[in-house]
């Protein structure tokens, strides 16, 4: 049993987030609860809350207004109630392995506290975070996984080297989930020093 969930969400541009007398948000009007499914079914459990919300454009920009209106905010959230059947790759960077091990070890504790089987994880250790993406990428396109969890620690030097692992880490999560349609999650530290973990 598959379920899908499509909504359009339009934000504010940046600096226009505050209260205005005319922003109307009403209480929430519906609550679903997805939870019951069949035996059968993988599921995944989802709480909808639906909000009114009458937004009017502000200050106009070149023919473009910083506020799309609409009419309702849905809020989605999740929590994995049925692990039969789902299967998990954890992608995980070598260097700075006295960090990444016991971040691995948690994950796996966690799968394990919500009855996932040790057969239905694998472990992708790759030399560094600069090739977590490229990883999870291949993993998330194999169609064998529900999730991709990409794990690592980059901790700030005395050169740029700081900033190049740590963005091309991060924007390689994210395009990894994106180009693959499997959630990618980005576990990669990104410390400024030792003391920080």
């Amino acid at each position: 049993m598959a379920l899908s969930v499509s909504t359009d969400c339009f934000l504010p541009a940046l600096g226009f987030v505050h209260h205005h007398p005319q922003h109307r948000i009403a209480a929430p009007t519906n609550f679903f609860n997805l939870q019951k499914a069949p035996k059968t079914a993988t599921s995944l459990s989802f709480s909808l809350s639906m909000r009114a919300l009458e937004v009017k454009p502000h200050a106009q920009s070149k023919g473009r207004s910083s506020f799309a209106q609409t009419d309702a905010v849905k809020h989605l959230t999740g929590s994995v109630t049925r692990t039969e059947g789902l299967r998990f790759a954890i992608v995980v960077a070598r260097f700075n392995e006295i960090i990444t091990r016991p971040l691995l070890e948690g994950a796996l504790g966690t799968f394990k506290n919500y009855s996932v089987q040790d057969e239905d994880v694998d472990v992708v250790w790759v030399p560094g975070c600069f090739e977590i993406g490229a990883a999870a990428t291949r993993l998330g396109k194999s169609g064998k996984y529900h999730a991709v969890i990409c794990i690592g620690a980059v901790i700030r030097g005395d050169t740029t080297h700081y900033d190049a692992v740590a963005n091309s880490a991060a924007s390689g999560v994210l395009s990894a989930g994106l180009n693959s349609g499997v959630p990618c999650i980005f576990g990669v530290l990104t410390c400024e020093d030792m003391d920080q973990l």
